[in-house]
């Protein structure tokens, strides 16, 4: 169903506000580098500081933009069910292709109740639902066997798998065979990702360097492995860089030395560094991102 390099995109800020003409160019740039997706509001969007107006109206501007041209998976998830199915609900009207629902952090519920929640939503609204696995910011993880559980229902589709854990696309192959899309959401393993049984990267990486993400995943799915992996060496200081303080703060940087928005995010998250910048700085210099 989705496949190869779909950006989980920055949220531009101008003085406070998201910054709509620069989100709906930024998805427009986006589209013309060959990004095979969207993902507007997730962690990289800092869905946790928008306010629900401000979430909905960026999941519009970015469907809008996209016209039809890529998928768009918005993100939809929260510790609320009640409040992941009202944004679930949303992102169907406004006609994303798929809504992206992170397991709910800080209530930390069972296995069980993991279940209850994602059938919730499932049932409240007929959209494909992707999972969103990420054990480091939710403090929970979903088992492969919960899991295959919830994909035997037809609108939960796939998973972004944040867990950093090669084995578990594979286990879930083996229960669920290939009708469940398997996305990495780590990008320093993206290609491991692939070889294990994934399908394609929800990309912080790709907000900077969107042709190169692309030609990564493009080049595995045509078989041109060597240029696969020439592109992988080229991206991997890039990529830890893109997470050498908290996420999105460097990518927004990044991206501001593009010229595609200004670094500003929203606190709880703190101005980078002088070293920081000038380690991510280089990284792109060596990406051949900037002159």
């Amino acid at each position: 169903m989705f496949r190869g390099s779909l950006t989980a995109l920055i949220t531009p800020f101008k003085k406070g506000k998201v910054d709509e003409q620069a989100f709906q160019d930024f998805v427009n740039w986006q589209i013309a580098q060959g990004s095979h997706g969207l993902v507007p509001c997730g962690t990289t969007g800092e869905s946790p500081t928008l306010t629900h107006e401000e979430h909905k109206r960026v999941v519009e501007l970015c469907i809008e933009a996209a016209d039809g041209r890529v998928p768009v998976i918005a993100g939809a998830g929260s510790n609320s069910t009640a409040e992941a199915i009202d944004f679930t609900r949303h992102a169907k009207e406004a006609g994303a292709d798929a809504a992206l629902v992170v397991t709910p952090y800080y209530n930390k519920p069972t296995q069980e109740g993991l279940i209850l929640h994602y059938l919730a939503i499932a049932n409240a609204v007929d959209i494909p639902i992707v999972i969103y696995n990420i054990p480091a910011r939710c403090v929970i993880d979903m088992s492969v066997e919960t899991m295959a559980k919830l994909a035997e229902h037809e609108n939960i589709v796939g998973v972004k798998d944040a867990t950093n854990d090669l084995g578990r696309p594979q286990r879930m192959l083996q229960l669920v065979g290939d009708k469940f899309c398997q996305l990495s959401g780590e990008d320093g393993t993206s290609i491991a990702f692939l070889a294990q049984g994934g399908k394609g990267c929800i990309s912080v990486t790709a907000n900077v360097a969107p042709h190169l993400c692309a030609q990564l995943q493009d080049s595995w799915h045509l078989g041109t492995y060597e240029d696969a992996f020439r592109v992988r060496d080229i991206l991997a200081p890039l990529h830890e860089s893109m997470f050498v303080e908290t996420n999105p703060a460097p990518v927004k940087f990044a991206a501001s030395l593009l010229g595609k928005c200004a670094p500003e995010t929203r606190l709880p998250l703190a101005p980078l560094s002088i070293k920081s910048k000038a380690r991510i700085e280089e990284a792109m210099r060596a990406a051949g991102l900037l002159n």
